[in-house]
């Protein structure tokens, strides 16, 4: 059995090896680093398999968050909605602006923020809300749309690790991840279902003067060379990442698929176990259907009830099997994001969860023999200890 990887990028790489390093080398050979013909081929690819009129390349994932709240004019002391239970960098980028996070909890199953703890966070001075479409799926977007529209708020997609998925409303439309919300961020860090071999980020939007706002925000304020318009900051995707994203772009639905496929073997394994609890998608699933398309799987998560995560977690480790915990500590028991308006019993599903959620290796790479490994091991130390 090959060594089992958190993320093969390795593997991947040696698939679309040929690709890659030709469009590479074609920016090595016209030397247009920043700016040049294949960030703009990109920005164009990505805009027609999203369905979106506005993709705007930056540096990251965290600036793509915070320049779409640049955007959007909002003005320190404005309260921020997002969620409890999700990776720092959501949180960080509202600290930085001087806006004021207002964490609330999420749902149990799909991991995703909780509507009804939205609507109890609402106040006069809330003007955004962001859902993270944690692990590979949309938060319920529909209900978001419903709640801003209501209360004259923007919604800003943290799209992160969820890029390829798609919505489905209860009128049954579909809509791809990022699109939906008033602006969205995503992130192409390499582990990423989409990932550069290094950082690099996008922002989406449909709303044509939001877009060119964004576009003058990326360059340091300029739409024309020395003549800075707006307040900016420098964060621009270049054109060697933009050349291996827009490699593997085209590859996007199959390691998606890849992902489903290997969640699939993981849920029949895992299926009934009593200690363990399975990825419910987002309309509550047990099971991953055969047409699924609203879970791309950053991360396969589970549920370890009854039994030690942490020393499962070092149990795997000993046999060579990585595994994350995302995420060990909610942000508002965070040092930096301690706030006395918290109250501890409106995150009773975020302070269960970090105790007991464990994610397992997931990328295109996995094969039926890892997969069997990890499952076998996960099983039989929960059986016996």
């Amino acid at each position: 059995m090959k060594k089992i990887q958190m993320v093969d990028l390795k593997g991947q790489y040696e698939q679309i090896k040929t690709v890659v390093n030709n469009s590479i080398q074609e920016v090595l050979e016209t030397t247009t680093f920043i700016n040049g013909p294949k960030v703009h081929e990109f920005q164009k690819n990505l805009e027609n398999y999203l369905g979106v009129k506005h993709v705007i390349p930056c540096a990251n994932g965290t600036d793509a968050l915070q320049i779409a709240m640049m955007g959007l004019g909002l003005k320190p002391g404005d309260e921020v909605i997002t969620a409890d239970f999700t990776f720092a960098a959501t949180v960080e980028v509202i600290a930085l602006l001087n806006l004021t996070p207002v964490l609330v909890d999420v749902n149990p199953d799909d991991f995703n923020i909780n509507i009804e703890a939205v609507k109890k966070a609402i106040t006069p001075k809330t003007k955004a809300i962001v859902p993270v479409h944690l692990f590979g799926q949309c938060a319920n977007m529909e209900a978001l749309m419903d709640l801003a529209k209501e209360h004259n708020l923007y919604v800003i997609e943290d799209n992160a690790q969820g890029i390829g998925a798609k919505y489905t409303n209860s009128k049954g439309e579909k809509a791809m991840s990022g699109t939906i919300g008033h602006v969205a961020s995503t992130s192409f860090f390499p582990s990423k279902n989409l990932g550069c071999y290094g950082d690099g980020g996008a922002i989406f939007t449909n709303d044509d003067d939001l877009a060119h706002t964004l576009r003058g925000i990326v360059n340091l304020g300029m739409y024309e060379r020395y003549h800075h318009d707006v307040v900016g900051v420098n964060s621009r995707l270049d054109s060697i990442q933009a050349a291996v994203l827009d490699a593997k772009l085209p590859h996007l639905d199959k390691y998606n698929n890849a992902r489903r496929n290997a969640a699939r073997a993981y849920n029949k394994v895992f299926a009934n176990h009593p200690n363990i609890t399975t990825p419910k998608t987002v309309n509550g699933c047990e099971s991953i259907c055969d047409t699924c398309d609203c879970h791309v799987f950053h991360q396969y998560t589970l549920k370890i009830e009854n039994a030690d995560r942490d020393a499962l977690v070092k149990h795997l480790n000993s046999k060579g099997i990585p595994c994350g915990v995302y995420y060990p500590i909610p942000l508002h028991k965070q040092k930096a994001y301690l706030d006395s308006r918290y109250d501890e019993a409106n995150f009773k599903v975020t302070n269960q969860l970090v105790k007991e959620v464990i994610s397992l290796p997931m990328h295109t790479e996995l094969d039926n023999e890892q997969i069997a490994f990890i499952t076998e091991t996960i099983i039989d130390f929960v059986d016996n200890n």
